[in-house]
Protein backbone atom coordinates (compact mmCIF):
# COMPACT_ATOMS: atom_id res chain seq x y z
CA UNK A 1 0.00 0.00 0.00
CA UNK A 2 1.27 3.25 -1.09
CA UNK A 3 1.65 5.98 1.29
CA UNK A 4 -1.11 8.34 1.16
CA UNK A 5 -0.04 11.38 1.37
CA UNK A 6 2.75 10.46 -1.06
CA UNK A 7 -0.70 9.78 -3.33
CA UNK A 8 -1.78 13.08 -2.36
CA UNK A 9 0.72 15.16 -3.49
CA UNK A 10 1.57 13.18 -6.76
CA UNK A 11 -2.69 13.98 -7.46
CA UNK A 12 -2.13 17.82 -6.62
CA UNK A 13 0.72 18.03 -8.70
CA UNK A 14 -1.23 16.42 -11.57
CA UNK A 15 -4.25 18.80 -10.96
CA UNK A 16 -2.54 22.18 -9.77
CA UNK A 17 0.46 21.99 -12.60
CA UNK A 18 3.32 22.13 -11.11
CA UNK A 19 4.93 21.42 -8.05
CA UNK A 20 4.72 25.10 -6.38
CA UNK A 21 1.23 24.91 -6.34
CA UNK A 22 1.00 21.84 -5.36
CA UNK A 23 2.42 22.65 -2.36
CA UNK A 24 0.45 25.33 -1.71
CA UNK A 25 -2.39 24.01 -2.05
CA UNK A 26 -1.62 21.18 0.33
CA UNK A 27 0.16 23.42 2.98
CA UNK A 28 3.85 21.54 2.51
CA UNK A 29 6.91 22.89 0.83
CA UNK A 30 7.65 21.81 -2.43
CA UNK A 31 11.01 20.04 -1.57
CA UNK A 32 8.64 17.64 0.15
CA UNK A 33 5.96 17.24 -2.33
CA UNK A 34 9.08 16.31 -4.82
CA UNK A 35 10.36 14.21 -2.51
CA UNK A 36 6.79 12.01 -2.08
CA UNK A 37 6.61 12.03 -5.84
CA UNK A 38 10.27 10.94 -6.09
CA UNK A 39 9.59 8.07 -3.67
CA UNK A 40 6.59 7.24 -6.40
CA UNK A 41 8.91 6.68 -9.27
CA UNK A 42 11.18 5.16 -7.23
CA UNK A 43 8.60 2.13 -6.38
CA UNK A 44 6.81 2.51 -10.18
CA UNK A 45 8.86 4.14 -12.32
CA UNK A 46 8.73 7.15 -13.87
CA UNK A 47 5.44 9.13 -13.62
CA UNK A 48 5.87 12.66 -14.82
CA UNK A 49 7.56 14.50 -17.43
CA UNK A 50 9.06 17.20 -16.22
CA UNK A 51 8.94 20.66 -19.12
CA UNK A 52 9.18 24.28 -18.80
CA UNK A 53 5.62 25.25 -17.43
CA UNK A 54 4.10 21.75 -18.33
CA UNK A 55 3.78 18.50 -16.59
CA UNK A 56 3.21 15.36 -18.75
CA UNK A 57 2.06 11.88 -17.30
CA UNK A 58 3.94 9.13 -18.51
CA UNK A 59 1.27 5.91 -19.02
CA UNK A 60 2.91 4.96 -15.66
CA UNK A 61 1.90 8.01 -14.14
CA UNK A 62 -2.16 7.69 -15.97
CA UNK A 63 -2.63 4.37 -14.26
CA UNK A 64 -1.70 6.19 -11.06
CA UNK A 65 -3.85 9.14 -11.39
CA UNK A 66 -6.67 6.33 -12.42
CA UNK A 67 -6.06 4.59 -9.18
CA UNK A 68 -6.00 7.23 -7.09
CA UNK A 69 -9.37 8.20 -8.45
CA UNK A 70 -10.70 4.95 -7.96
CA UNK A 71 -9.91 5.07 -4.34
CA UNK A 72 -11.11 8.25 -3.86
CA UNK A 73 -15.09 7.12 -5.28
CA UNK A 74 -14.64 3.90 -3.20
CA UNK A 75 -13.82 5.65 -0.16
CA UNK A 76 -17.12 7.62 -0.93
CA UNK A 77 -19.00 5.05 -1.53
CA UNK A 78 -18.02 3.45 1.81
CA UNK A 79 -18.78 6.73 3.56
CA UNK A 80 -22.14 6.66 2.02
CA UNK A 81 -22.51 2.85 2.89
CA UNK A 82 -21.94 3.44 7.18
CA UNK A 83 -23.23 6.35 7.27
CA UNK A 84 -26.58 6.15 9.23
CA UNK A 85 -27.92 9.49 7.94
CA UNK A 86 -30.50 9.44 5.35
CA UNK A 87 -29.62 10.22 1.96
CA UNK A 88 -29.71 9.47 -1.62
CA UNK A 89 -26.09 8.32 -1.44
CA UNK A 90 -24.49 4.80 -1.64
CA UNK A 91 -25.35 1.37 -2.94
CA UNK A 92 -28.59 -0.56 -1.87
CA UNK A 93 -28.96 -4.65 -2.42
CA UNK A 94 -32.34 -5.37 -2.05
CA UNK A 95 -33.34 -9.38 -2.26
CA UNK A 96 -37.63 -9.90 -3.55
CA UNK A 97 -40.01 -12.47 -5.00
CA UNK A 98 -40.65 -11.96 -8.87
CA UNK A 99 -44.25 -10.93 -8.33
CA UNK A 100 -43.17 -7.44 -6.10
CA UNK A 101 -40.21 -7.51 -8.07
CA UNK A 102 -41.67 -6.86 -11.71
CA UNK A 103 -43.72 -3.74 -10.12
CA UNK A 104 -40.68 -2.86 -8.15
CA UNK A 105 -38.04 -3.04 -10.94
CA UNK A 106 -38.89 -0.17 -13.00
CA UNK A 107 -39.48 1.98 -9.76
CA UNK A 108 -35.82 1.33 -8.96
CA UNK A 109 -34.25 2.13 -11.96
CA UNK A 110 -35.97 5.64 -12.18
CA UNK A 111 -35.08 5.74 -8.73
CA UNK A 112 -31.29 5.56 -9.64
CA UNK A 113 -31.41 7.54 -12.86
CA UNK A 114 -32.76 10.18 -10.79
CA UNK A 115 -30.35 10.10 -8.05
CA UNK A 116 -26.94 9.65 -9.64
CA UNK A 117 -25.06 8.86 -6.57
CA UNK A 118 -27.57 5.64 -6.39
CA UNK A 119 -26.26 2.47 -6.98
CA UNK A 120 -29.37 -0.26 -6.56
CA UNK A 121 -28.79 -3.85 -6.60
CA UNK A 122 -31.50 -6.49 -7.07
CA UNK A 123 -31.87 -9.91 -7.53
CA UNK A 124 -35.16 -12.03 -7.88
CA UNK A 125 -35.80 -15.07 -5.49
CA UNK A 126 -38.31 -17.08 -3.25
CA UNK A 127 -38.87 -16.61 -0.08
CA UNK A 128 -35.42 -19.41 1.26
CA UNK A 129 -32.95 -17.94 -1.29
CA UNK A 130 -34.02 -14.21 0.33
CA UNK A 131 -34.21 -15.09 3.73
CA UNK A 132 -30.52 -16.81 3.74
CA UNK A 133 -28.76 -14.12 1.32
CA UNK A 134 -29.68 -11.56 4.45
CA UNK A 135 -29.05 -13.80 7.31
CA UNK A 136 -25.78 -14.06 5.05
CA UNK A 137 -25.09 -10.35 4.43
CA UNK A 138 -25.02 -10.69 0.63
CA UNK A 139 -28.49 -8.26 0.89
CA UNK A 140 -29.28 -5.66 3.15
CA UNK A 141 -32.82 -5.69 2.08
CA UNK A 142 -35.25 -8.47 1.63
CA UNK A 143 -38.68 -9.00 1.13
CA UNK A 144 -40.87 -12.46 2.11
CA UNK A 145 -44.25 -13.58 1.84
CA UNK A 146 -43.24 -15.55 5.38
CA UNK A 147 -42.26 -13.52 8.74
CA UNK A 148 -39.04 -15.11 9.19
CA UNK A 149 -39.00 -16.75 12.81
CA UNK A 150 -34.83 -15.56 13.05
CA UNK A 151 -33.59 -13.52 16.20
CA UNK A 152 -31.39 -12.89 13.24
CA UNK A 153 -33.25 -11.09 10.97
CA UNK A 154 -35.94 -8.23 12.18
CA UNK A 155 -39.06 -7.88 9.98
CA UNK A 156 -41.66 -5.93 9.37
CA UNK A 157 -44.73 -5.35 7.12
CA UNK A 158 -44.43 -3.43 4.03
CA UNK A 159 -47.38 -3.97 1.43
CA UNK A 160 -50.05 -7.09 0.94
CA UNK A 161 -50.38 -8.87 -2.31
CA UNK A 162 -53.72 -9.43 -3.13
CA UNK A 163 -54.21 -12.80 -5.33
CA UNK A 164 -56.15 -12.58 -8.44
CA UNK A 165 -57.94 -14.87 -11.00
CA UNK A 166 -56.86 -13.70 -14.45
CA UNK A 167 -58.33 -15.10 -17.70
CA UNK A 168 -57.97 -14.23 -21.07
CA UNK A 169 -59.70 -11.49 -22.27
CA UNK A 170 -63.60 -11.85 -23.02
CA UNK A 171 -63.77 -15.26 -21.50
CA UNK A 172 -66.09 -16.35 -19.48
CA UNK A 173 -65.39 -17.25 -15.47
CA UNK A 174 -69.13 -18.10 -14.39
CA UNK A 175 -68.74 -21.86 -12.47
CA UNK A 176 -66.33 -24.35 -12.33
CA UNK A 177 -66.96 -25.92 -16.07
CA UNK A 178 -65.84 -22.63 -17.31
CA UNK A 179 -62.63 -22.87 -15.54
CA UNK A 180 -62.32 -26.97 -16.89
CA UNK A 181 -63.19 -25.87 -20.44
CA UNK A 182 -60.10 -22.88 -20.22
CA UNK A 183 -57.71 -24.82 -18.74
CA UNK A 184 -55.12 -24.20 -15.77
CA UNK A 185 -51.65 -22.19 -16.61
CA UNK A 186 -49.22 -23.33 -13.81
CA UNK A 187 -46.87 -21.87 -11.72
CA UNK A 188 -44.45 -23.02 -8.80
CA UNK A 189 -47.65 -21.77 -6.31
CA UNK A 190 -50.18 -22.26 -8.97
CA UNK A 191 -51.66 -24.63 -7.02
CA UNK A 192 -51.20 -23.37 -3.69
CA UNK A 193 -52.57 -19.77 -5.11
CA UNK A 194 -55.63 -20.98 -6.69
CA UNK A 195 -56.77 -23.25 -4.04
CA UNK A 196 -56.92 -20.27 -1.65
CA UNK A 197 -58.41 -17.98 -3.89
CA UNK A 198 -60.91 -20.18 -5.68
CA UNK A 199 -62.62 -21.72 -2.74
CA UNK A 200 -63.91 -17.87 -2.13
CA UNK A 201 -64.90 -17.79 -5.72
CA UNK A 202 -66.67 -21.76 -5.81
CA UNK A 203 -66.97 -22.71 -2.92
CA UNK A 204 -67.33 -26.61 -2.46
CA UNK A 205 -65.54 -27.19 -5.66
CA UNK A 206 -64.00 -30.79 -6.64
CA UNK A 207 -60.42 -29.09 -6.10
CA UNK A 208 -57.45 -28.29 -8.60
CA UNK A 209 -56.25 -31.04 -9.71
CA UNK A 210 -59.56 -31.73 -11.36
CA UNK A 211 -58.18 -28.86 -13.86
CA UNK A 212 -56.72 -30.03 -17.36
CA UNK A 213 -53.29 -27.90 -17.24
CA UNK A 214 -52.66 -26.14 -20.17
CA UNK A 215 -49.33 -25.00 -19.11
CA UNK A 216 -46.43 -24.40 -17.26
CA UNK A 217 -43.90 -21.89 -16.51
CA UNK A 218 -41.21 -20.75 -13.85
CA UNK A 219 -40.92 -16.80 -14.83
CA UNK A 220 -43.38 -14.94 -13.09
CA UNK A 221 -43.01 -12.49 -16.18
CA UNK A 222 -44.11 -14.85 -18.61
CA UNK A 223 -47.15 -16.69 -16.77
CA UNK A 224 -49.24 -14.14 -18.50
CA UNK A 225 -48.44 -14.89 -21.68
CA UNK A 226 -50.09 -17.94 -22.38
CA UNK A 227 -53.27 -16.63 -20.53
CA UNK A 228 -53.70 -13.82 -22.95
CA UNK A 229 -53.41 -16.36 -26.02
CA UNK A 230 -56.39 -17.84 -24.97
CA UNK A 231 -54.49 -20.97 -23.40
CA UNK A 232 -55.80 -20.62 -20.20
CA UNK A 233 -56.31 -19.05 -16.86
CA UNK A 234 -54.14 -18.43 -14.02
CA UNK A 235 -53.87 -17.23 -10.24
CA UNK A 236 -51.36 -14.55 -9.55
CA UNK A 237 -50.32 -11.94 -7.35
CA UNK A 238 -52.06 -8.15 -8.15
CA UNK A 239 -48.62 -6.93 -8.44
CA UNK A 240 -47.65 -9.43 -11.20
CA UNK A 241 -50.66 -8.84 -13.23
CA UNK A 242 -50.48 -5.09 -13.34
CA UNK A 243 -47.01 -5.48 -14.43
CA UNK A 244 -47.96 -7.20 -17.72
CA UNK A 245 -47.73 -5.14 -20.24
CA UNK A 246 -50.40 -6.08 -22.70
CA UNK A 247 -53.44 -5.86 -20.50
CA UNK A 248 -56.12 -5.87 -23.05
CA UNK A 249 -55.59 -9.53 -23.75
CA UNK A 250 -56.48 -10.34 -20.49
CA UNK A 251 -59.62 -9.63 -17.63
CA UNK A 252 -59.46 -10.46 -13.80
CA UNK A 253 -62.53 -12.03 -12.35
CA UNK A 254 -64.36 -10.62 -9.44
CA UNK A 255 -63.74 -13.47 -6.14
CA UNK A 256 -65.47 -11.98 -3.33
CA UNK A 257 -63.57 -11.07 -0.75
CA UNK A 258 -60.03 -10.84 -1.77
CA UNK A 259 -57.21 -12.95 -0.25
CA UNK A 260 -53.73 -11.10 0.67
CA UNK A 261 -50.62 -12.31 1.77
CA UNK A 262 -48.30 -9.75 3.63
CA UNK A 263 -45.65 -8.96 2.41
CA UNK A 264 -42.33 -8.40 4.85
CA UNK A 265 -39.57 -6.45 4.63
CA UNK A 266 -36.31 -8.40 6.44
CA UNK A 267 -32.90 -7.09 7.35
CA UNK A 268 -30.04 -8.18 9.73
CA UNK A 269 -31.39 -7.05 13.39
CA UNK A 270 -28.32 -6.57 14.68
CA UNK A 271 -27.43 -3.39 13.29
CA UNK A 272 -28.90 -0.30 11.83
CA UNK A 273 -29.80 0.06 7.88
CA UNK A 274 -27.50 2.43 6.00
CA UNK A 275 -28.15 5.85 5.60
CA UNK A 276 -29.42 4.95 1.65
CA UNK A 277 -31.61 2.09 2.12
CA UNK A 278 -33.94 3.99 5.03
CA UNK A 279 -33.91 6.42 2.30
CA UNK A 280 -34.96 4.22 -0.19
CA UNK A 281 -37.44 2.42 2.29
CA UNK A 282 -39.01 5.39 3.18
CA UNK A 283 -39.63 6.46 -0.25
CA UNK A 284 -41.19 2.67 -1.54
CA UNK A 285 -43.77 3.00 1.64
CA UNK A 286 -45.08 6.18 0.20
CA UNK A 287 -46.05 5.34 -2.93
CA UNK A 288 -49.32 4.20 -3.55
CA UNK A 289 -48.96 0.88 -5.07
CA UNK A 290 -47.57 -0.31 -1.97
CA UNK A 291 -50.04 1.30 0.53
CA UNK A 292 -51.09 -1.53 3.06
CA UNK A 293 -54.29 0.11 3.01
CA UNK A 294 -54.69 0.18 -0.82
CA UNK A 295 -58.31 -1.29 -1.63
CA UNK A 296 -58.88 -4.37 -3.13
Amino acid sequence: MHNPQWLRSFAAVVAQGSFTRAAQHLGLTQAAVSQHVRHLEDELGPLLIRRPRQIELTPAGNALLAFIQDMERAQGRLRASLSQTVSDQGEVSLISPGSVGLALYPILLDYQRNHPGLMIRHRFAPDPEALQAVVNKQYELGLVTLKPDDPRVAASAFTEEVLELVVPAGAQAEDWADLQRLGFIDHPDGRAMATRLLSRRFPGNPGVGTLPVHGFTNQVALILEPVSRGLGFTVIPRHARESFAQAALIDTVECGDPVRDTLWLIHRAEWPLSGAAQWLVERLRGLPRFRRDRAA
